[in-house]
């Protein structure tokens, strides 16, 4: 099992700075949080090269792209078209980011309907901007990855199940979904269960942690979470991706020590 770290918890540090620190705290991935002061849309086009050159001195790589989502600047399931149509353009940003590091998938959040409006709509409008993604794609081997969310964050995906109607309902090799453990513990969900039930489908692993009540992203191991099972189960379909730890604003003013504290918990965790 390998080990990433998403960059955001470097919120107020250059993505380069968040490359170099994780980089000395012994993780061999990081997962790029696409919102400013990182790779926002163009932001970053001018540094690319020394960017890419970075990770390769490191021999780090990028396991996925995580587009700056929840409502703003992006809503994929928008009845309002112009919102969903430049929700849709903001995304294929994101998308030419990842391919340019050599990211394998990028992530997508479901996002919300506003009061009032018709779930049903916003379920076809988000499976209309899947579609457009994975046309836009459609000459590359990038996954679009879904992640369930909670009930803070989305009306239309917030667990594994539903997430795994969409893809049945678009029938795409190249969909799949992006697991967070803290997403999963807030809807009571059974990880173990959750992680069977998606062998065989293109996955990736974020991994946080919570009392339940709320979505921290705390360090894992500072929650109720019983990693245990979700670890076996991993095993038991052969997981051999990257696991990514994200962590949430609280530890955003001093990083490092959250950061090193995450790896030091991944690393007993996986026996790693």
């Amino acid at each position: 099992m390998r080990l990433a770290q998403s960059s955001f918890v470097y919120f107020n540090h250059s993505l380069q700075d968040a490359i170099r620190r994780l980089h000395q705290f012994g993780y061999e991935g990081i997962e790029i949080w696409g919102g400013r002061p990182h790779m926002y849309r163009h932001d970053l086009d001018a540094e690319l090269d020394s960017i890419k050159q970075l990770l390769d001195e490191f021999e780090m790589t990028v396991p996925n792209f995580i587009p700056a989502q929840f409502r703003y600047p992006s809503i994929l399931s928008s009845s309002n078209e112009a919102v969903r149509r430049d929700s849709v353009r903001y995304i294929e940003d994101a998308i030419d980011n990842a391919l340019r590091l050599g990211a394998p998938s990028v992530s997508l959040c479901a996002g919300m309907t506003l009061h009032g409006e018709s779930v049903e709509k916003g379920w076809a409008q988000l499976r209309q901007s899947i579609v457009e993604l994975l046309d836009y794609t459609d000459k590359t081997d990038l996954r679009l990855l879904i992640e369930p969310a909670h009930h803070w964050e989305s009306t239309l995906i917030l667990t594994v199940r539903d997430g795994l109607r969409m893809i049945r309902e678009i029938g795409s090799e190249r969909l799949g979904i992006c697991l967070d453990t803290g997403h999963a513990n807030v809807n009571g969900e059974d990880l173990a269960q959750a992680v069977a039930m998606l062998n065989g489908v293109p996955l990736h692993i974020h991994v946080d942690d919570n009392n339940g009540d709320s979505d921290t992203h705390a360090i894992p191991g500072e929650g109720s979470i019983s990693f245990a099972p979700f670890v076996q189960a991993l095993k038991a379909i052969n997981y051999q991706g990257f696991v990514s730890a994200e962590l949430g604003f609280q530890y955003t003013l001093e990083p490092d020590a959250a950061v090193q504290k995450t790896r030091e918990a991944l690393s007993e965790m996986f026996a790693v």
